[in-house]
């Protein structure tokens, strides 16, 4: 009987998401007021619920099986690939003034918001930016918009990844500090409520994603820095 109790709970435990720390006190502060309002009106109460419930549906933190293959590029977030150009990178970055390839992944509301690491390597330079709030698809988003900037060095690389803010987004939250080593897809921040996510990969390295596709932080391959391939195609189904 004991073995069966703990096999429903290992099942009913893997089932559902993981929430971070970090959502912890707006979820507590939606129930409380969800309490308050409904004791007031019961339609309320259930409002605030939906609330409450939501916000555990964007602080939900799953595991997630990373590649780990020397030189492959991960996705550093949930989204939509929503601009690939090549441009300069930000000059807070310090990577260099020759043109990279940019991969921007736009992150809705819905989306999991918190971000991973896309090569493994350590921390060479974190750069937090002031700016505005304007949409975050907007190209200009990435020379205008709040950010926090990290270049990691992985091997003879160094990948930029910059995490934008957007309308909703207001605060952006770092696990990680300069110096610190990551392996790839290891968790290293977040952004609140819709953003975006740029990854400025080295000169020639063409990426394996196309416009509009859906990645998975921590799982979806953006490029290969070993390879000599060159630009893909994409359709539309």
């Amino acid at each position: 009987m004991r073995e069966q109790e703990m096999s429903i709970y290992e099942s009913i435990r893997k089932t559902l998401t993981p929430i971070h720390k970090e959502g912890y006190p707006f979820i507590a502060i939606a129930a409380v007021a969800s309490l308050v309002l409904g004791h007031l009106w019961a339609p309320f109460g259930w409002i605030g619920l939906i609330i409450t419930l939501w916000i555990c549906y964007f602080f939900r933190d799953p595991e997630r099986v990373t590649p780990t293959r020397d030189g492959l590029v991960i996705a550093p977030a949930d989204g939509r690939v929503s601009g690939i150009a090549t441009v300069v990178p930000p000059p807070e970055l310090a990577l260099s003034e020759e043109p990279h390839t940019r991969v921007s992944i736009f992150m809705n509301v819905f989306d999991c918001h918190v971000n991973r690491a896309p090569v493994p390597g350590r921390i060479a330079r974190i750069v937090y930016t002031p700016g505005l709030f304007i949409n975050a698809e907007l190209d200009k988003a990435s020379e205008n918009n709040e950010r926090n900037g990290l270049v990691i060095e992985s091997g003879p690389h160094r990948i930029g990844v910059v995490q934008i803010a957007g309308l909703v987004a207001r605060r952006i939250v770092s696990f990680v500090h300069e110096g610190d080593t990551l392996v790839a897809g290891e968790r290293f921040g977040l952004i609140r409520f819709g953003s975006r996510v740029d990854v400025y990969l080295p000169a020639g390295i063409q990426p394996l994603v196309g416009l509009g596709q859906l990645t998975v932080a921590g799982e979806t391959v953006i490029a290969d820095l070993r390879s000599e391939e060159g630009p893909r195609a994409f359709r539309s189904a």
